[in-house]
């Protein structure tokens, strides 16, 4: 009974210890599996693909077969019937009538090609708009997605780093707390050192309290993504260097938004889209003309008068149609055409301002970030020097409790600004390339190369 135990228990143990840290690559590939939004523009992508087909049926001929089985009983006589006619013979000659005894079926085979439907011809063509559009509306969701993804696992990082910080602050305050309350006792300090530690230990640990929320709650929202409790995550190396965007100049990033952005690109294809509604509504005025051929057969059985028979009737031909009048319908409907054009127009115009916007936003961001970095970096060197100092004043008595504790402050909201600093600017990075239609899940190779296992 012991060793089956004692194996399981070697198992579980070498499983632990080779259970590594999920990066950013692993938890994508699970988000694109898991996440109910890039599901849901998937199936709407893929019910996308069949407007062209839907499309083209309308120029396509048609069959179509009718019949029907009628069974006719039917009698009659004339308006002497059942009168006394003569004799014959000694009997009596009464007159009788007649009846109908008929069933028929009938089988009616129709085909119809159109030759000219304008109509229909504009909605073939919208069809392909349209699954260019399902196509746009779904690439840009897996930028979404990926932006999204990001998001998610550099907040849970942050938070992490923020609760790693906290934590590391009320261990020093309390160190702190524990050196005033010595130095007062031995009569070196007074009791304010004491209170001042005390009341920096209370916020810290109220701080914590908010920073564990605040982790779970972004463990929650990557949750909602890929579908599962994340795992531990692989975290972001120290002292790692991030590179500027490529190119350096903001105004190709903005002209390849404004043109290559998704959003836009949708506002384009619905625009020509809705070009193609005018002329469609427009061809409610054309005549139509089809080619119709048809073909009967017709089975007569019973008798009628003694007949019987089978008959089959072809015929082919064109038959056409020319609108007179239709109660200004087709008019009214035209002018509104033309106003959701216009509508569709200044559309596009918006998601064009709003993609140079975000490119512009975005690329301000990630040198602002890189310049932030920098200075967060060498705020650091600085904060820990002043820490140092504040320490040894505070033993040599040139220093108070206060001045060791605000340099303590300092220092751990140095590290964390720093830590947020790296994760804002790898996002802006990512924004940038998504306002310019350029992300790619390829795209995420570089980022996860900056991750480490913790």
């Amino acid at each position: 009974m012991r060793k089956p135990l004692i194996a399981a228990l070697l198992a579980s143990a070498c499983c632990s210890l080779t259970a590594q840290a999920a990066d950013l690559i692993q938890v994508y590939q699970q988000a694109l599996a898991n996440d109910a939004t890039y599901a849901s523009a998937r199936a709407s992508a893929a019910a996308g693909r069949e407007r062209i087909i839907q499309g083209r049926a309308g120029l396509l001929p048609t069959v179509g077969i009718t019949g029907s089985v009628t069974k006719n009983n039917q009698g009659f006589s004339p308006w002497n019937d059942g009168q006394l006619l003569g004799q014959s013979a000694g009997a009596d000659v009464y007159s009788r009538g007649s009846s109908l005894n008929e069933r028929s079926s009938d089988i009616t085979v129709v085909l119809q090609q159109p030759l000219f439907r304008w109509d229909r011809w504009e909605t073939y063509q919208q069809s392909k708009l349209q699954q260019a559009i399902a196509e746009a509306q779904f690439a840009q969701a897996e930028q979404d997605l990926i932006t999204r993804v990001a998001q998610a696992y550099f907040d849970v990082l942050a938070a992490q780093d923020t609760l790693e910080s906290i934590r590391a602050q009320k261990v020093a305050t309390t160190e702190q707390l524990a050196s005033a309350k010595r130095n007062f006792e031995v009569g070196t300090q007074t009791i304010t050192d004491t209170h001042e530690a005390q009341a920096a230990y209370d916020l810290v640990v109220s701080q914590e309290l908010a920073a564990v929320n605040d982790l779970e709650n972004k463990k929650t929202s990557l949750q909602a993504i890929i579908g599962t409790p994340p795992a531990a995550l692989a975290t972001l190396r120290t002292g790692v260097t991030l590179a500027p965007p490529q190119p350096v100049n903001v105004d190709q990033w903005v002209s390849a938004a404004e043109n290559q952005n998704y959003a836009v690109t949708v506002g384009q294809l619905a625009l020509e889209s809705a070009k193609r509604d005018i002329s469609k509504n427009r061809a409610g005025h054309y005549p139509t003309v089809d080619l119709v051929a048809s073909s009967l057969h017709r089975d007569l059985g019973g008798q009628v008068a003694g007949q019987s028979g089978k008959t089959t009737s072809n015929a082919i031909g064109i038959q056409y149609s020319i609108p007179i009048f239709s109660g200004f319908a087709i008019t009214s409907r035209v002018r509104e055409t033309i106003a959701l054009e216009d509508k569709a127009r200044n559309d596009l115009e918006a998601n064009r301002r709003n993609a140079a916007l975000t490119a512009r936003q975005a690329f301000l961001g990630v040198n602002t970030g890189l310049a932030q970095v920098k200075a967060l970096e060498a705020a650091e060197v600085s904060s820990n020097s002043a820490l140092e100092s504040n320490k040894l004043g505070y033993q040599v008595g040139v220093r108070i409790n206060i001045d060791v504790l605000n340099a303590q402050r300092q220092l751990y909201q140095t590290r964390t600004d720093l830590a947020r600093a790296r994760y804002n600017t790898i996002l802006a990075g990512l924004r940038l390339k998504a306002a310019a239609g350029a992300l790619r899940e390829e795209d995420l190779q570089p980022v996860n190369a900056l991750l480490i296992q913790p």
